[in-house]
């Protein structure tokens, strides 16, 4: 039995806007996973099937009425966690396995890291690039309730920068962090979901959502 499996439990928190073609295979191999014991998908204010799905597949539903961002909606997924330890997973996720969460777990337990980040690997040329450069970008982590409070008490707007911002108070203050490479994984591109124009407007967004993070400063 692995350590993760011996502790109290795990809460996941997955955000989700407009996911209701995709988020099933998110959800499916959570099932599979013994210490994950509480799923939680925020719905983002979505227009689609997104609750619907969700539930269908045992995840407990928190509905926002409008679309509030990702911070917003990781937010109020920590605040529901019954668990003192969060797994963060995007919504849109392809080739997500038991075995990568599980590995992403065992790293946070057995090496009592503050975070594990999971890395994309061998799942699609410009993600599995994007996340070469850029591997602080991943939206696939573990941490504790703790310290994403501590996040949220020193930046108050993430955005799509919630990533960053994490790395960056991580560095600032010292947490012993880890990666996990989750080989065939990659996740579906804005452009695909909402059609070219739509989705290159979306990407533009989330990169000035990134480069306000960069030059925030965390106290």
């Amino acid at each position: 039995m692995s350590t993760s499996q011996r502790v109290a439990g795990v809460s996941a928190v997955i955000p989700a806007y407009n996911e209701a073609e995709r988020i099933a295979a998110v959800l499916e191999p959570l099932k599979r996973v013994p210490a994950v014991r509480q799923v939680i998908v925020v719905d983002d204010g979505s227009t689609d099937g997104t609750a619907h799905v969700a539930r269908h597949h045992g995840a407990q539903v928190i509905s926002l009425p409008v679309n509030r961002g990702k911070a917003a909606a990781l937010d109020a997924g920590v605040r529901r966690a019954r668990y003192d330890t969060v797994l963060f997973l995007d919504a849109d996720l392809v080739g997500l396995r038991p075995d990568h969460i599980q590995r992403m777990l065992d790293a946070f337990f057995e090496h009592r890291y503050d975070m594990v980040v999971g890395v994309f690997r061998r799942g699609r040329l410009n993600t599995d690039f994007a996340q070469v450069v850029a591997p602080y970008l991943s939206g696939q982590r573990v941490l504790r309730k703790s310290l994403w409070k501590r996040l949220r008490s020193k930046v108050q707007r993430l955005d799509f920068g919630v990533e960053i911002a994490l790395t960056k108070l991580a560095l600032k203050e010292g947490w012993a962090q880890g990666t996990v490479e989750l080989d065939g994984v990659t996740h579906v591109m804005k452009e695909e979901k909402r059609g070219l124009s739509r989705g290159l407007v979306a990407r533009f967004k989330m990169y000035g959502d990134y480069v306000r993070s960069v030059f925030t400063r965390v106290s």
